[in-house]
């Protein structure tokens, strides 16, 4: 699972001359965080990693939630951090559970795998701090389950792995005052790493890895539900502007028309790009 400077390279290119605002204009215009269209900016490695900070003159690659190599690292704050790795565990469930749900077993196991071995040993040592039980024999339990193809056994594991999830939204909302925010930028930051995982989905016009394009599905429909667990309080802040995120929202999520990955992808990654961008500047509006 490589990530590609090359992707939030497009991206920034996108918002300045595809997106249909002036790039002088941004900053105005978008209050997305870690998002620069001029100079460096920074990109989100894949699962738990720090971003990265990189420039177009540069290329930077990463392996997976090991971390990148090249550019200098910029943490995210320690909430932020910690967030966005629930999130994109939340995401992997997500995906995980339809195929699970279609009988798709085989196809599930990676997404059930990748929790317990790319992203609980980076926030393991934080769990405390949210008040949250240990978690990692009931993740890999769950991931049992699932190879051993034991539908009745999964229910009850994955109950046990959203309990222990449940405590880390309650001790992230202990610790984060403004939900609604903090929810929108954990949203962008998971949306940041769907997009590293769609590019890496597609070689040559195809799918050629579907459990990276399952990633990406997974990471988008849970980023799309955070900003829908706080509807009432960003529509009430901006009506028009929460219209205009849930419709770039349903736009965004027509590259993945099932969880199955298809032969060709109903968009190419510059059209993905494209989506968040525009996702990214309406969510700009939360984040003042």
């Amino acid at each position: 699972m490589k990530t590609s400077s090359k992707l939030w390279i497009g991206l920034g290119t996108v918002i300045a001359a595809g997106a249909g605002v002036a790039a002088d204009g941004l900053a105005e215009t978008s209050a997305a965080p870690a998002l620069h269209v001029s100079g460096s900016f920074d990109i989100a490695q894949h699962a738990h990693g720090a971003p990265v900070k990189v420039t177009p003159a540069k290329g930077q690659g990463g392996e997976g939630g090991e971390g990148g190599e090249g550019g200098k690292a910029d943490a995210l704050a320690p909430n932020l951090t910690f967030a966005r790795s629930i999130a994109l565990i939340r995401g992997h469930l997500l995906v995980g559970d339809e195929l699970v749900k279609d009988g798709r077993f085989g196809e599930a196991l990676p997404h059930f795998l990748h929790p317990a071995e790319e992203i609980y040993g980076g926030i393991k040592n934080d769990l405390a701090t949210y008040k949250i039980r240990p978690f990692e024999a009931a993740l890999k339990a769950l991931a049992q389950t699932v190879k051993a193809r034991k539908k009745d056994a999964y229910d009850g594991a994955l109950k046990l792995v959203q309990e222990r999830l449940a405590e880390a939204d309650a001790g992230l909302r202990e610790a984060e005052k403004n939900w609604p925010r903090f929810s929108v930028e954990t949203a962008l930051e998971t949306l940041k790493v769907a997009a590293d995982e769609y590019g890496n989905a597609i070689e040559k016009g195809r799918i050629a890895k579907a459990v990276e394009y399952q990633d990406s599905r997974g990471f988008v429909w849970h980023s799309a539900a955070m900003i829908d667990a706080v509807t009432s309080e960003l529509a009430a802040k901006d009506a028009a502007a929460f219209k205009e995120l849930q419709a770039a929202l349903v736009e965004l999520k027509k590259a993945w028309p099932t969880a199955v990955a298809p032969k060709r992808p109903v968009k190419d990654t510059s059209a993905v790009l494209g989506d968040i961008a525009r996702v990214e500047l309406q969510a700009g509006n939360f984040l003042r």
